[in-house]
C-alpha cells in the first residue's frame, strides 16, 4: 500500500490535504467524439429518432464483445429468467435474503403525506410520483456486478417506476455475465441491453430506433459513464457523478487490526484510486493498524497499490469532526460507544457502527444501498433510495372563502414585484368569494 502519515491541523485542514492526495487526476475523457456518433448532433439538434442503434452496436463489438460480435443490443428477457433458475442454491439464497433487505429498508422510506390545511381555507397536497421510465446501468465486463442490480432496481420497484431498462456491457464473447441477468430476473427489469460505456448512457438517455429513451438513469460505472452522465443531465436525470470508492476507519483501542486490514483491503478491490482512511487517537493502534495492512496486502494481488492515509487524532471528538470534514463514502466507527458516535456524523454516504459492522455488509446484503456518494458528495447527497426516482408534484385547492382571503396579500405582492395581472388573477376571484 501507498502509506503516508498525516499530522493533526485540525479537521477541515487535515481532510482537505488528504483529498488532493489521494485524488489522482484523471485524464480528460474524450466522450464528445462518441456522444456525435450515437446521437449525431455536433452543432445542430440531436437526429430525429434518437440515437443511432447501429453504431451503439459497432461501438459495444468494438470495446466490449471482442471475441464474438453481438447482432443485437436487446437481451432476450427469457435468458433471465434461465439465469436465475440456474443458479447454485446457496449463491440463490444470498441473492434472495440481500433483495429481500434491500426491499424492506427501501419500502420504509416511502411515505404517504396528507392534504395540509392552512389557516385561510386552502389545501396544499404534495404527493410523490414515480418517473415513467428508469435506465439502469451495471457496470460489467472483466468483473460482474449482480448487486448493483439489485441495489437500484429494487428502489425504483418500491418508488412504483412503471419501466425499467438495465444496460450492461456484455464479456469478450459478446454475452451478459449470467449473474447479472439473474439479478435481472429477480427484480423484475422490464428490458435488457448488452451495451455499456459512453454510448450505453446516451442511448438510454435519447432513445433509439429500438430503444425508448428514459426520464432517469442511475447506476455506477467507470470515468467514461461518468462522464457521459455529466453530458445527459438536463436531458434526463441521473443519480450522482460517483468517483472511486472510499472508506474511512475510526479505530478504537480495542479493535482488531487484522480485521481492520481486511476492510481496508476490501476497499482497496475496487481499484487503486480508492481512498483509505485510518483514523485513531493512540499511537500504537495506528502502527498496528499499519503494519497489519501492509501485510495483508502484499498476501492478496490486486490491492498492493491503494493509498492509505494515516491521521493520529487529539480524541474521538476530532475524529468524528475530520470524518464530517473528509465526508467519505463509507466511514467504519470500531469504537465502544460507536452507535452514539454515529449520531455526531452528518456527511458520510453510509456509517457502520460497532466492531463487526464491515463495510462489506453495506456492500451485498445488510439491506443498504451501496451506490452513494463518493469524493466529499455527502456533504449534500445520500445514498440512492426510491425518493431518487420519484418528483413531487403539489395540488392546491383554494375555496371561495379562502381566495377572498388570500387574495389581497397576491394583489400587494405581485403588484410590487411588476406583474399586476397576476394581482388581477386573484383579485377576481377574491371579489367573487
Amino acid at each position: 500500500m501507498r502509506v503516508r502519515r498525516f499530522e493533526w491541523e485540525g479537521a477541515a485542514q487535515t481532510a482537505a490535504r488528504m483529498r488532493g492526495w489521494s485524488s489522482k487526476l484523471e485524464p480528460q475523457v474524450a466522450v464528445d467524439e462518441i456522444f456525435d456518433q450515437v446521437v449525431g448532433r455536433g452543432n445542430e439538434a440531436p437526429r430525429e429518432g434518437g440515437a443511432d442503434e447501429g453504431v451503439i452496436l459497432g461501438l459495444t463489438n468494438r470495446y466490449d464483445a471482442t471475441k464474438r460480435a453481438r447482432t443485437s443490443l436487446e437481451v432476450d428477457r427469457g435468458l433471465a429468467d434461465e439465469a436465475l433458475t440456474a443458479l447454485e442454491p446457496g449463491l440463490r439464497e444470498a441473492l434472495d435474503a440481500a433483495a429481500a433487505n434491500v426491499r424492506t429498508v427501501a419500502e420504509a422510506q416511502i411515505s404517504k403525506p396528507g392534504p395540509i390545511e392552512l389557516t385561510q381555507g386552502q389545501r396544499v397536497t404534495v404527493r410523490d410520483v414515480p418517473v415513467e421510465a428508469a435506465g439502469i446501468y451495471a457496470p460489467g465486463g472483466r468483473a460482474a456486478y449482480p448487486s448493483s442490480v439489485l441495489m437500484c432496481a429494487i428502489p425504483a420497484r418500491v418508488a412504483g417506476v412503471g419501466r425499467i431498462a438495465l444496460a450492461s456491457p456484455p464479456g469478450a464473447d459478446g454475452d451478459l455475465n449470467a449473474l447479472v441477468l439473474a439479478a435481472a430476473a429477480l427484480c423484475d427489469v422490464d428490458e435488457i441491453y448488452a451495451m455499456g460505456g459512453a454510448q450505453a448512457i446516451f442511448a438510454l438517455a435519447y432513445g433509439t430506433q429500438a430503444i425508448a429513451p428514459v426520464d432517469l438513469i442511475v447506476g455506477p460505472g467507470n470515468a467514461w459513464v461518468r462522464e457521459a452522465k455529466r453530458a445527459v443531465y438536463g436531458q434526463v436525470g441521473i443519480d450522482s457523478l460517483a468517483g472511486p470508492s472510499e472508506l474511512m476507519v475510526v479505530v478504537g483501542h480495542d479493535a482488531d487490526a487484522e480485521w481492520i486490514a481486511l476492510d481496508l483491503c476490501a476497499q482497496a478491490e475496487h481499484g487503486a484510486d480508492s481512498p483509505l482512511v485510518a483514523v485513531a487517537v493512540e499511537e500504537r493502534v495506528l502502527a498496528s493498524v499499519t503494519a497489519a495492512a501492509e501485510k495483508a496486502a502484499g498476501e492478496r494481488p490486486g490491492v498492493e497499490d491503494a493509498p492509505l492515509a494515516l491521521v493520529l487524532v487529539p480524541d474521538l471528538s476530532d475524529a468524528i469532526d475530520l470524518a464530517n470534514a473528509y465526508a467519505p463514502e463509507h466511514l467504519e466507527l470500531v469504537e465502544e460507544d460507536a452507535a452514539l458516535l454515529a449520531g455526531r456524523v452528518t456527511t458520510a454516504g453510509c456509517v457502520f457502527a460497532g466492531r463487526y459492522s464491515a463495510t462489506a455488509f453495506g456492500d451485498y446484503v445488510a439491506g443498504s444501498n451501496h451506490v452513494l456518494p463518493t469524493g466529499g458528495a455527502g456533504r449534500f447527497s445520500g445514498p440512492l433510495g426510491p425518493g431518487v426516482f420519484s418528483r413531487k408534484i403539489a395540488t392546491v385547492e383554494v375555496p371561495a372563502e379562502a381566495a377572498a382571503k388570500l387574495a389581497p396579500h397576491v394583489d400587494a405582492i405581485a403588484r410590487a414585484e411588476g406583474f399586476p395581472v397576476h394581482g388581477e388573477s386573484a383579485m377576481i376571484r377574491g371579489e367573487d368569494g
